[in-house]
C-alpha cells in the first residue's frame, strides 16, 4: 500500500465514522472529506469541484423539483382516494398502502411519496381501528423498495447510472433497473403484507394510536392569570375545581422560570403563570370564564385559541425541516407571523415544561394556530407535514392530467435519446413554472440541498480512491476470493456489505463509495461490471435495519412509537428476502 492509498483509506474511514456517529450532518461530513482530499493532494484542482456540475447531481436536483410538481398536482392523492375502500383486511390494508407508496416512489422522491401517504395511513388506521405501528414501518420500507424500480426512483440509481458511463458509452436507461427492482419490490411488499408485519413488537401494535397522538387533545399550554380574573386572591384548589376533570394543572412557573407542582393551599395572584394539560376545545371556555390568557414561546399574549377567522392544525416535523435542532423562536421567525405555536407532542406524549425550551426533532407534532384562509403549502415550506384530515390537497383534473403528461413527455424524450435525462427534467420544470403548476417562489425550496452538497463533495472523494488505486487494491483483495468462491457468492457479499453500509450512512454516500469499488472488482474478475453496479443499486436502497439509515425510517419513528431496535426485527428478514430474490436475477440479467 502506498502513502497516497493510505491517505485515501484514512479519509474514507474518517468520513464513514463521522457519518455513522450522526454528530454532524451528512453534507458537512462530505465537505470535510473533500477538504481533506484537497489538502492531501489526492485529486487534481479541476476535479475538486467537478462533482457539483456532475450530471448525477443535476439530475437528482431536477427529480426533487419534478416530484414536488407531481405532488401538488394531486396525482397521488387521486390514486389514494381509489384505494381507501380496499383496506378492509389487515393484509389488504398493508399491501395497498405499501404498494401505492412503492409505485409513487418509482417516479418521485421517496420521502415525498411517504409524506403524502403518511396522513392517509394514519387516517385509515383510525377508521379501521388498527394501530398505526403495523402500517407505518411497512410504508417506510415500501418507499425504499419502490425506489429500486426506475432510474429516477432514488439518488443511488442515478449515481450508478452515471458510473456506467465510465466504462460504457451509455448509462442505464429508465426501466433497466426494473428487471431486478420490480420483482424485489413486489416480493418485499408481499412478504411484509402476508405476515412479516407481525414481527413488529406487539407492544408497539397496541401503543400509540392515531387518536392519542394526532388529534387536538392532551397538549401542554401556558396561561397567565389576568388582573380581573375571578381566580385572583383565591387558592390553587379553586382553579382545580373550576378546571374540572378535563383540564389538569401540570405545573406552576416560579419567577425564575423554574417549574413546580403547586399545592392546593397556595394563593393565586395576577400575573401567575400555570402550565395546563388539556384539549384546546375545553380550554376556550375555561380561559374565557376564568379570565386567563395564553402565553406564547417568547412571552407574548394570545387571548384566544380559535375564532371565526382562526383555526387549529397539527403538523409533523419532517426529516428535512429547517426547524430541527431549533426552538419556537426559529419557527416564529421563519413563519413570519403566519403561524402561532401552541404546543408540541413527541412520540405520542405532550412535551412538558416551558415551551420556549423545546428543541424540535424529526417526528414532533406541532399544534399550530393559523388563519382560516391560510395557504396550506406554508407548513411544507417549513418542513412541516399537515396531519389527518388536513393533509390532502386535490388538484383539478386538468392540472393533474397536464402535470402527468409533461412528466411522461420528459421520460419519453430521455428514453428516445432526444435529450439527456437531466435536461429533459429541466424542460419539464420550465413548463411547470410557465403554466403555474409549480409557483416560481417554490422552484428551489424543495431541493434537498444537503443531499446535493453531499453528492457534489463525495464525487471527488470517490475520484481520489480511483486516482490513488485504492479502489483497485480493495477489488484485488475481493477478486482473490474467486479461487474459492463463485461470482454469485461475491455478488452476494457485495450486496450484504452495501446493505450494512447504507444502514448507517446516507444511501447516496453509500453508492458513491461502493460504485468505484464494484467496477474495479468486476474488472479484476473479468466479468460484466453491470452486475456489480446493479448489486450496489439494490443494496443502497435497503436501509431497513435502523431508523437513521434513511429519512423515511426517521419520519415514521415518532408516529409509530417505534424504538431504535424495532427496525431490524422486520428489516433483517426483509433484507434476507431481498438477497434471495435479487442475486439470482442479477446473475440472470446482468452477469
Amino acid at each position: 500500500m502506498t502513502l497516497e492509498q493510505g491517505l485515501a483509506f484514512g479519509i474514507l474511514f474518517l468520513a464513514l465514522a463521522l457519518f455513522a456517529s450522526g454528530k454532524l450532518r451528512h453534507d458537512i461530513v462530505a465537505l470535510i472529506a473533500l477538504v481533506a482530499v484537497a489538502l492531501a493532494g489526492l485529486a487534481e484542482p479541476a476535479e475538486l469541484l467537478s462533482g457539483f456540475g456532475h450530471p448525477a447531481v443535476v439530475t437528482v436536483a431536477a427529480v426533487l423539483v419534478v416530484s414536488e410538481a407531481l405532488r401538488t398536482s394531486g396525482l397521488v392523492e387521486v390514486v389514494v382516494q381509489r384505494i381507501v375502500p380496499l383496506t378492509k383486511t389487515t393484509t389488504g390494508h398493508i399491501a395497498i398502502l405499501t404498494g401505492v407508496v412503492a409505485l409513487a416512489s418509482s417516479f418521485m422522491n421517496n420521502v415525498g411519496a411517504l409524506a403524502i401517504m403518511l396522513p392517509v395511513a394514519l387516517a385509515t388506521a383510525a377508521e379501521r381501528g388498527r394501530p398505526p405501528a403495523i402500517l407505518l414501518m411497512p410504508l417506510a420500507f415500501g418507499s425504499m423498495l419502490g425506489g429500486m424500480i426506475t432510474l429516477i426512483g432514488t439518488p443511488p440509481n442515478i449515481i450508478i447510472a452515471s458510473f456506467r458511463s465510465s466504462y460504457s458509452n451509455e448509462a442505464f436507461h429508465m426501466f433497466d433497473f426494473a428487471w431486478v427492482g420490480l420483482p424485489v419490490a413486489v416480493g418485499g411488499i408481499l412478504f411484509i403484507a402476508l405476515g412479516a408485519w407481525r414481527l413488529i413488537p406487539s407492544e408497539r401494535k397496541g401503543g400509540v394510536q392515531p387518536e392519542d397522538m394526532f388529534t387536538l387533545e392532551e397538549y401542554v399550554v401556558e396561561v397567565r392569570v389576568k388582573s380581573k380574573s375571578p381566580l385572583t386572591g383565591k387558592r390553587v384548589a379553586h382553579m382545580k375545581t373550576a378546571a374540572g376533570e378535563d383540564i389538569a394543572i401540570a405545573a406552576r412557573v416560579r419567577a425564575d422560570g423554574q417549574l413546580y407542582q403547586p399545592e392546593p393551599w397556595q394563593p393565586i395572584e395576577a400575573g401567575d403563570i400555570f402550565i395546563l394539560r388539556a384539549d384546546p376545545t375545553d380550554l376556550t371556555e375555561f380561559l374565557g370564564k376564568q379570565e386567563l390568557e395564553l402565553v406564547g414561546p417568547e412571552g407574548e399574549i394570545r387571548s384566544d385559541i380559535t375564532s371565526s377567522a382562526l383555526k387549529l392544525m397539527e403538523a409533523i416535523v419532517a426529516p428535512n425541516s429547517p426547524l430541527i435542532g431549533f426552538g419556537p423562536r426559529t419557527l416564529a421567525r421563519l413563519a413570519q407571523g403566519e403561524f402561532q405555536l401552541f404546543a408540541v407532542a413527541r412520540q405520542g406524549e405532550p412535551i412538558g415544561g416551558r415551551l420556549h425550551n423545546v428543541r424540535f426533532q424529526t417526528g414532533d407534532v406541532l399544534l399550530l394556530q393559523t388563519r382560516e384562509s391560510q395557504d396550506p403549502k406554508v407548513p411544507a415550506e417549513l418542513g412541516l407535514l399537515p396531519l389527518p384530515e388536513r393533509g390532502l390537497r386535490l388538484g383539478g383534473p386538468r392540472r393533474l392530467g397536464t402535470a402527468f403528461a409533461i412528466f411522461a413527455g420528459a421520460i419519453a424524450l430521455s428514453m428516445a435519446g432526444v435529450l439527456p435525462l437531466a435536461i429533459a427534467f429541466i424542460a419539464a420544470i420550465l413548463l411547470y413554472v410557465i403554466i403555474g403548476i409549480l409557483p416560481l417562489r417554490d422552484l428551489y425550496k424543495h431541493v434537498d440541498w444537503p443531499v446535493i452538497v453531499l453528492l457534489g463533495a463525495m464525487i471527488p472523494v470517490g475520484q481520489a480512491l480511483s486516482n490513488t488505486g485504492a479502489d483497485a487494491l480493495v477489488a484485488e483483495s475481493i477478486a482473490g476470493m474467486a479461487g474459492v468462491l463463485p461470482v454469485w457468492a461475491i455478488v452476494t457479499l457485495l450486496l450484504v456489505a452495501t446493505m450494512l453500509l447504507t444502514d448507517v450512512i446516507n444511501n447516496a454516500a453509500t453508492a458513491l463509495i461502493m460504485a468505484p469499488i464494484s467496477i474495479a472488482t468486476a474488472q479484476a474478475l473479468d466479468v460484466n461490471p453491470d452486475a456489480f453496479l446493479m448489486t450496489v443499486a439494490i443494496g443502497a436502497s435497503c436501509s431497513f435495519l435502523t431508523p437513521i439509515g434513511h429519512q423515511s425510517n426517521t419520519l415514521v419513528m415518532g408516529p409509530g412509537g417505534y424504538r431504535f431496535s424495532d427496525y431490524w426485527r422486520l428489516g433483517l428478514p426483509l433484507e434476507v428476502m431481498v438477497t434471495i430474490i435479487a442475486v439470482p436475477l442479477i446473475m440472470l440479467f446482468w452477469a
